[in-house]
């Protein structure tokens, strides 16, 4: 017999997944200029960071190209780079925050490799801590969050803000 943890929240996620729209949620939020509400942390030229809003760790950051594209070999050197100083700095960030033990860096590219949004590409930061899995991660596959994505969003804008 096999034990079913609802979510319901994650409705609104799965949804949309499989909307009629034709726009990628990644192209869609940065466009409606609601950065709070969406979690979005930060941008630069050809990127931004946003938080992930069902997250493996707390701070788990995504950083995310602002050109629509799904294949990795089509990022240009300048949006590498654009991504490479933005993936430093949330780390940076992240670090003085929580001084997490590790980190997880990852794309996965194609839903096969796990991406839960396989037509846009991104960049995935997660914080780790020695024993940040628990008895519920571990035999029921969920995941515990000490703080809201709220207070995750309000610290980490605070620390760029001074970070100027």
């Amino acid at each position: 017999m096999s034990d079913i943890m609802w979510s319901p929240w994650r409705e609104k996620f799965v949804v949309n997944q499989h909307s009629s729209s034709e726009e990628c949620i990644f192209d869609v939020l940065p466009k409606e200029n609601k950065d709070s509400q969406n979690f979005i942390l930060t941008r630069t030229v050809h990127a931004y960071a946003m938080l992930n809003i069902y997250p493996y760790n707390i701070g788990h950051t995504m950083i995310i190209p602002f050109r629509h594209t799904n294949n990795y070999l089509s990022i240009t050197k300048d949006e590498n780079q654009d991504i490479q100083l933005l993936t430093n700095k949330m780390i940076k960030i992240l670090e003085r925050i929580y001084k997490p033990s590790g980190f997880n860096i990852g794309i996965n590219i194609g839903r096969i490799a796990g991406a839960g949004i396989p037509d846009h590409l991104h960049w995935h930061i997660v914080p780790r801590w020695e024993g940040d899995t628990g008895f519920m991660g571990t035999t029921s596959n969920t995941r515990v969050m000490p703080e809201s994505l709220e207070n995750t969003y309000k610290k980490i804008t605070e620390a760029l803000l001074n970070d100027r």
